[in-house]
């Protein structure tokens, strides 16, 4: 197959054994690469019972048909396996060039299998895979472990956990080049297999496509149009924290944990604020022409940073910033210079955080409680406390580390006052200001995700007419804007088998003649459509067998209770009725959650 290299590197941890086996094609064909193929194949690979910290849960690696090409921003690549926060479908994708990497290294992606009795990375060259040994890393955090695997070749590429993954704090991340594959706590899956590290060199940067002259031609085309768009061109200028003044005017901007309309100190951590203050340069990612990445350095304070490090991104202000009442944004770039070192995710460990300061407000908690620690609003101190407590499980960490959920618990707290779904802490883009996010946390194939359908965006006026995906109104709450919800769910399903950043909007036309220049598929409109389609209906075949009902597409009351001041004052979605409407659209079971038999036939999905 062109476009693919056609190998998948298999590692048995258990064994030692290393093998590659070739790609399947038929997989291929109906699901693209990326978390399209990982679906399929993890999907009968894994049982209800697999344990998602145990030697029988696989981790999957992933490229895509268009990685190492000059296809724009598809430098991405993807980690899936069963989550230990959700129970359900783990994915999460990281930046960089490590997918390149691996595709010129002559594979697809790499199969995690088993478990390592001691800590092991695996190194990947053409013609060298082997498992080393790790024992001089473990404990490290990821700076220190980039920097001794590349004493010996700095143009290699690194993936690998910090003591946040190591001790199987259930968001762990997995780092590379001080980019993350920060959702479903792939790091901890990575973490119980005693694997540190992943270390990729590969020198055939030659892909074979199906129609090199027609593909690079139509390649260009794609990266001036994407470059002609005003949303990269913000994206550029002031990096992915461009809106948050906009945000907060329109009350989407998440504060004092998801109860507050307004932040008077918004323009303080804003992507303005950021440039004019601590910004070095941008950052791209293998093949993107848009650089949203901000590279910082604070040369003096409390928050002084080791050098020039990756900035803070919109999830990591928000999270750290407004949810909290803090202003200060050196205070953020250190939480998010921790969380990056020891190997956490920004959102689910701040949602954490937040959710303290909160029952710390209301006397559900007390400082005893907390081994001590006082988190008052506006106050950024404890944030960092409370990190290495996570990171290490102590303390109070030992409970933090699995999660709001285990915080509700711990502590009695209802669970409608927990901004959680499936599990998972919600990502930092308020319901209440655009109802279609209600679907993207409440109905997510990894659980709640601003990725995986950003109406946020699409409302604001990035429609895709050719996939009959309109810019609904913010606040409609009928068919036009719960099917406006499927199919971008959809599209950006089919964005994960590709795999392409989702700031990246080509003309589906235009990203359909890439693919096809380049695998010799015939991928027009109506393909897209339905291998989205495929993929989507795929993920969530995979929850229900691992237990998801119905019963799990719900939104907490803290995230729909209207709010007196703000934007997005007196709004709330009328919730059950929308989740009908996208229930009738899907043609999915309402008493079962799964997709109905004639749904599964019509995309040729398994029956269950």
């Amino acid at each position: 197959m062109k476009g693919f290299r056609g190998s998948i590197l298999v590692a048995d941890l258990s064994t030692s054994d290393i093998r590659t086996e070739s790609v399947k094609e038929e997989i291929a064909r109906n699901f693209l690469g990326g978390a399209g193929y990982a679906v399929r194949y993890l999907y009968d690979l894994v049982e209800k019972d697999t344990d998602p910290l145990g030697p029988g849960n696989p981790l999957f690696f992933m490229t895509g048909p268009l990685m190492g090409t000059t296809a724009p921003s598809t430098g991405r690549w993807v980690v899936c396996a069963r989550s230990p926060l959700t129970m359900l479908w783990g994915e999460s994708n990281c930046g960089g060039s490590l997918g390149a990497e691996l595709k010129f290294a002559g594979f697809d992606g790499i199969l995690i299998k088993g478990a390592s009795q001691n800590p092991v990375y695996l190194y990947v060259t053409e013609d060298t895979q082997e498992l080393r040994d790790a024992s001089h890393l473990w404990g490290l955090g990821t700076y220190e472990t980039h920097r001794i695997l590349q004493e010996d070749d700095t143009h290699s590429k690194i993936a690998c956990i910090g003591p946040a993954g190591e001790n199987l704090i259930k968001y762990a991340i997995i780092s590379s080049e001080e980019r993350a594959a920060g959702r479903t706590g792939m790091g901890a899956v990575m973490g119980s297999k005693r694997l540190k590290a992943i270390k990729v060199r590969g020198k055939n940067e030659h892909i074979d496509l199906e129609n090199p002259e027609g593909f690079k031609k139509c390649a260009k085309e794609a990266r001036d149009e994407v470059m002609s768009v005003f949303t990269s061109e913000m994206f550029q200028d002031l990096g992915t924290s461009s809106a948050v003044d906009m945000y907060n005017y329109r009350g989407e901007l998440p504060i004092k944990y998801w109860t507050q309309g307004e932040f008077d100190e918004a323009d303080s951590i804003s992507g303005a604020t950021m440039k004019e203050t601590i910004l070095v340069r941008n950052r791209h990612c293998f093949g993107c022409p848009i650089g949203c990445g901000r590279i910082i350095n604070i040369k003096e304070g409390p928050y002084k940073t080791p050098g020039e490090i990756e900035g803070p991104e919109y999830e990591t202000v928000a999270g750290f910033g407004s949810m909290i009442l803090n202003s200060s944004l050196e205070a953020i770039s250190h939480a998010n210079y921790l969380c990056n070192d020891l190997g956490i995710d920004t959102i689910s460990a701040s949602g954490v955080i937040a959710l303290l300061y909160y029952l710390y407000d209301k006397k559900i908690v007390t400082a005893p409680d907390l081994d001590g620690i006082s988190p008052v609003w506006g106050d950024p101190d404890p944030i960092f406390k409370f990190l290495h407590k996570i990171s290490f499980r102590e303390g109070i960490g030992d409970t933090l580390a699995d999660g709001s959920d285990a915080v509700g618990r711990k502590f009695g707290v209802p669970p409608d006052e927990i901004a959680t779904v499936d599990g998972m802490e919600v990502p930092y883009h308020d319901l209440r200001s655009c109802f279609g996010m209600g679907l993207a946390y409440g109905v997510g194939p990894r659980g709640p995700c601003h990725t995986a359908c950003d109406m946020y965006q699409t409302a604001l006026g990035q429609p895709f007419p050719e996939l009959g995906i309109v810019s609904p109104d913010q606040y409609d709450e009928t068919a036009t804007m719960t099917d406006a919800c499927a199919l971008l769910q959809d599209y950006r399903a089919f964005y994960t088998g590709v795999v392409m950043c989702v700031f990246c909007n080509p003309s589906p036309s235009s990203l359909g003649d890439m693919l096809t220049y380049a695998t010799g598929f015939k991928i027009g409109i109506p393909e897209i459509k339905k291998i989205g389609e495929r993929i989507l209906n795929m993920k969530r075949l995979f929850n229900v067998k691992m237990g998801l009902t119905s019963d799990w597409d719900r939104l907490p009351d803290i995230l729909v209770q209207p709010l007196s001041e703000g934007g997005a004052s007196g709004k709330s979605p009328s919730w059950e009725k929308m989740l009908r409407q996208f229930y009738d659209f899907r043609k999915w079971d309402p008493v079962t959650g799964a997709p109905t038999r004639e749904k599964r036939e019509e995309l040729g999905l398994p029956l269950l």
